[in-house]
């Protein structure tokens, strides 16, 4: 379970004011695959930022059950100067991960094949997408959070990427963000629509759809 509470976020660019979220207040249940959907712009990496930990909000606070991912295949906390491989091992210690098991998955699954021993600033921004998405899935958790994921890589790749992400969720929830509503709707079971800074929850994922492709079909949201 995923709470926020009067949770607010803002930013102030060249003297103006973006409210991305304004006095949410809503749960996202344990166990649930929730789709994340709104305008370009509207705030929904933001929130999984800060549901991620890694931004804060302007206000109110976000508590959970259970344990929550990075956005997956997030990329920018490996190190440079490491190999691939080293940094795989060096984030199985952090979230107590067998090391030999987590790196052998990696290696398999991302296909670096050597390079998997090589320097990440080597990397291309392909062959980072494969290993930040591989070290994603060979961690754990009870909800991962899912920023357009599955559209890097090779058709191959995405194939083995939605195949393992959907074995992952056999077990756990998520939160997902995607301008793919076939896949909003292969993966989610509930929504939650962002607009004009509100937050509104729907049990029923194809109700958050159709609110949403309301939302699209009108003119840009009051400020």
């Amino acid at each position: 379970m995923i709470r926020f509470e009067h949770l607010r976020k803002e930013f102030v660019l060249q003297g103006n004011r973006k409210v991305v979220v304004r006095d949410a207040n809503i749960v996202f249940p344990t166990g649930r695959c929730v789709g994340l959907l709104g305008r370009n712009g509207a705030g929904k990496s933001t929130l999984l930022k800060m549901i991620a930990g890694t931004s804060d909000p302007t206000s109110g606070r976000i508590t959970s059950t259970g344990t929550i991912s990075w956005p997956v295949g997030f990329a920018g906390s490996f190190h440079p100067e490491l190999s691939g491989a080293q940094n795989a091992r060096f984030i199985a210690r952090v979230y107590g991960v067998d090391t030999d098991e987590l790196s052998a998955f990696v290696e398999a699954f991302a296909g670096l094949g050597a390079h998997y021993h090589l320097p990440f600033r080597s990397y291309s921004a392909g062959m980072r997408s494969r290993l930040a998405f591989g070290v994603s899935m060979a961690v754990p958790f009870d909800t991962y959070l899912v920023d357009e994921v599955t559209s890097v890589g090779d058709a191959a790749f995405r194939q083995r990427s939605s195949e393992v992400l959907h074995a992952r969720l056999k077990e756990a929830g998520a939160i997902v963000v995607s301008h793919g509503l076939g896949l909003i709707r292969d993966i989610c079971d509930s929504g939650v629509v962002l607009e004009g800074g509100e937050l509104t929850y729907y049990e029923d994922v194809e109700e958050a759809i159709a609110r949403h492709t309301e939302n699209m079909a009108k003119g840009s949201p009051p400020a």
